[in-house]
């Protein structure tokens, strides 16, 4: 009989878990001892239960810090080390290997063949090469595109489950009170509230198997709506991945972005409103250098302030959406673009952070004078308040994809940013996934002289 193979799968609460579901959950010649986690705060010290882990594991599995690898690999006997978590740089995966490898571990990166799940209906997947690159205004125009279509579309969006694993096992948000029930966190809400106000609903949760069929069941397609820079946890029949020229070079040095790029088969140049031309030139030429028969399409995320604010000469504090100002390496957003532009006078929140957002600042260096939303749970929202409170401000620019003023005190007034997908391409989304459509379902569907959709 082959000896039980130990395994530990580094993560931080998202593709670790999946890749356990769909790879280990029912392999009886291996063991996942542990999961490590990493990059989201109060993760580990808790166990992926048993309900979801299955017969293999009646205790469920315990999850634990990342900086325990080592002790993890020695006292369990690990034999492999399965990397699983996204937006890391190239550099920084390769000295998660080396550590893995001096213990004398193996060193292991799931592929999508390993990892995808087929579906019966047919899925866009939208993707990048970075966290903040717009792939949510992107997924809810081509839902919005679809929808004109005359097709029922279901958007299912990468996991964030940071809260009671077994509750979100499965999840389907159509309502503000979705969200308060399941307790949600600010970054589960920046992702799943946009849709909502567009009146749509969108699934997430832990086990994908399940949510995909839920997602099937109520859809003629599915929009996989991608966390970070990861690929896709179906397969995908069309795959829409995006390059962001604010950070050129950035498309050929991140884990999995790189692999996105060269599997897409439309690439989308997000931001080329706000960006210099040179850099939209660099990132081109590095997408047409790296996956040649790719389309390209140009677009804008226009950013736009909400029409009473009055802040010209004002003193504001501006709120940053979390992830794409802290992992993914931007210095501000859409926030601070908007501020400058209004004339604002913006303050630094450095000096007036507390608790754990002091440790931000001190762990990711490249923020700039705004303060990233990192309601990971109600300890940091309190910390926010304070923060805010402290900076003594005249306002408050919002560069949130959601309304923060629902869920925190902010004493002095609050405007909101938004941004919504604008095409600088002819043709541009749009059309092309009318053609896409179109060739898949020929009998079906004809593109009539205006360019829509025309069902029969």
């Amino acid at each position: 009989m082959a000896e039980l193979v130990h395994v530990l799968i580094m993560g931080a609460a998202g593709r670790d878990f999946h890749n356990f579901n769909v790879r280990y959950r029912g392999d009886a010649s291996r063991r996942v001892v542990a999961f490590t986690a990493t990059q989201i705060p109060n993760v580990e010290n808790r166990r992926y239960p048993p309900e979801l882990s299955g017969p293999l594991y009646p205790e469920g599995i315990p999850i634990v810090s990342e900086s325990e690898l080592e002790k993890q690999i020695a006292e369990n006997g690990v034999r492999e080390v399965v990397f699983s978590y996204s937006d890391i740089s190239h550099q920084a995966v390769m000295h998660q290997a080396s550590r893995a490898l001096a213990t004398g571990a193996s060193f292991i990166l799931l592929g999508p063949r390993e990892t995808q799940i087929p579906s019966r209906k047919p899925v866009i997947a939208v993707t990048a090469v970075r966290t903040g690159c717009g792939k949510s205004p992107v997924s809810r125009h081509i839902a919005a595109v679809l929808r004109e279509m005359g097709l029922r579309v279901a958007a299912v969006r990468h996991p964030m489950p940071y809260g009671d694993l077994l509750r979100q096992r499965s999840q389907r948000f159509s309502s503000f009170e979705d969200l308060d029930a399941a307790a949600c966190t600010i970054e589960e809400r920046e992702e799943y509230a946009p849709y909502i106000e567009a009146g749509s609903s969108v699934f997430a949760g832990v086990d994908y198997e399940e949510i995909l069929q839920e997602a099937e069941a109520e859809s003629d397609i599915i929009i996989w709506d991608g966390g970070n820079n990861d690929f896709s946890f179906f397969v995908p029949d069309l795959q829409i991945t995006l390059v962001d020229p604010h950070r050129p070079g950035h498309e050929k040095s991140y884990h999995p972005g790189e692999a996105n790029l060269l599997m897409a088969d439309i690439v989308v140049v997000s931001k080329s409103d706000t960006a210099a031309p040179d850099q939209i030139e660099a990132v081109r030429r590095s997408v047409q250098e790296m996956n040649p028969e790719a389309e390209i399409i140009d677009a804008a995320l226009p950013i736009q302030l909400e029409s009473n604010a009055s802040v010209q000469g004002a003193s504001v504090l501006v709120i940053e959406d979390g992830p794409t100002v802290t992992h993914g390496g931007m210095p501000y957003g859409a926030g601070f673009l908007a501020a400058r532009a209004a004339g604002a006078n913006m303050i630094d929140p450095r000096p007036y952070a507390v608790g754990s957002l002091k440790a931000v600042y001190e762990k990711y260096e490249n923020l700039g004078a705004v303060l990233p939303a990192m309601g990971y749970g109600e300890p940091q929202v309190k910390e926010m308040e304070e923060t805010i409170a402290r900076a003594k401000c005249d306002a408050i620019i919002i560069g949130t994809p959601i309304d923060l003023r629902r869920l925190m005190k902010i004493g002095p007034p609050a405007y909101r940013v938004r941004y919504t997908y604008r095409d600088r391409s002819a043709p541009g989304l749009g059309e092309k996934i009318q053609a896409w459509w179109k060739t898949r379902n020929s009998p079906h569907i004809d593109v009539a002289p205006s360019g829509h959709i025309q069902i029969q």
